[in-house]
């Protein structure tokens, strides 16, 4: 089973628990997703199935997008809600002009530490192996992007906020250093992804809805496949890379890894290559002026059998 399946994590779940629901669900043992949710979060997470999972790559530096809250008064060993308190309570008042004030110093390219409850390694060592034991645990600071984090309204001892950030962007940190920086201590206390790259809430369907896959409302940003899955249609997948439909003559040369003309597109660096209008054969990638080789195959390679030579 091939294919991008969006999934609405329910908190309490960790991303490797919804993993290993889908190949039960769907039998296919190959799935991965495409950005780790902790388990307090919900929200979008993307699942690529079979061969898609060699699209993983193209996600790596993804964008993500977060609606939240944090909660003032203390701060906690995993600088969210699910944590142990540090120190004791205190009463906060917020002031909204004072909480955007602050957040904008996290803004654009900083310098942030992941919290020790993290699946950041040391020497080998997931962080939060450590932090359970009690160990120390010495994680250095890591270049990070925010692109936005706008505290939407305050009141009493929570301030929600809606955020865009790169990969790798800890938002427990940036709770926990927004306490710090207003003197009064904060964690996360609730934390929902809406975006992934492309891929939005609006294309979500929760595990629940797994029983009954065959409901899946055929539209142009969805199709179905012989087990009635709800996948993404292939052509709503990156799309910042130009889709082409092959020809017959160039399908065999491209599925066995030779190089092809795509006199159309001179200028991309990565192209979509598809076989009629739903099925993503590969990513090619342009090596000079219209040749493209192919990067990434997604189907059965096709061998085809040389000409006879007299």
């Amino acid at each position: 089973m091939n294919g991008i399946l969006i999934i609405d994590k329910l908190a309490g779940l960790t991303s490797h628990d919804v993993v290993a629901r889908v190949r039960r669900i769907t039998g296919e043992r190959s799935v991965g997703h495409l950005g780790t949710l902790d388990p307090m979060a919900t929200g979008v997470l993307p699942l690529v199935l079979g061969r898609m999972t060699r699209l993983a790559q193209f996600y790596l530096g993804a964008e993500k997008s977060y609606e939240g809250a944090i909660r003032f008064g203390f701060a906690t060993d995993t600088y969210d809600a699910t944590g142990d308190p540090i120190g004791p309570r205190q009463q906060v008042t917020l002031d909204l002009a004072e909480v955007r004030q602050a957040a904008s110093a996290f803004t654009g390219k900083i310098e942030q530490l992941p919290p020790p409850f993290s699946a950041k390694k040391i020497s080998g060592v997931p962080a939060y192996r450590l932090a359970r034991k009690k160990k120390d645990v010495l994680l250095k600071p890591v270049q990070v992007e925010v692109k936005e984090i706008e505290i939407l309204a305050v009141e009493e001892d929570l301030a929600r906020f809606r955020a865009t950030v790169g990969s790798g962007t800890y938002l427990r940190s940036i709770a926990h250093n927004l306490g710090q920086k207003l003197g009064v201590g904060a964690h996360l206390a609730c934390l929902r992804r809406t975006r992934v790259a492309e891929f939005t809430l609006g294309q979500a369907h929760s595990l629940e809805a797994s029983a009954a896959w065959d409901q899946c409302p055929i539209t142009d940003i969805m199709s179905t496949n012989e087990s009635g899955l709800c996948l993404l249609h292939p052509r709503t997948i990156l799309p910042g890379f130009p889709a082409v439909t092959a020809s017959e003559d160039v399908l065999p040369r491209l599925l066995n890894g030779n190089a092809v003309n795509l006199p159309e597109f001179s200028s991309a660096r990565l192209v979509k290559v598809f076989r009629g209008q739903r099925e993503l054969i590969a990513i090619a990638q342009r090596i000079a002026g219209t040749l493209f080789q192919p990067k990434v195959v997604l189907v059965e390679v096709e061998v085809c059998a040389q000409p006879n030579r007299v």
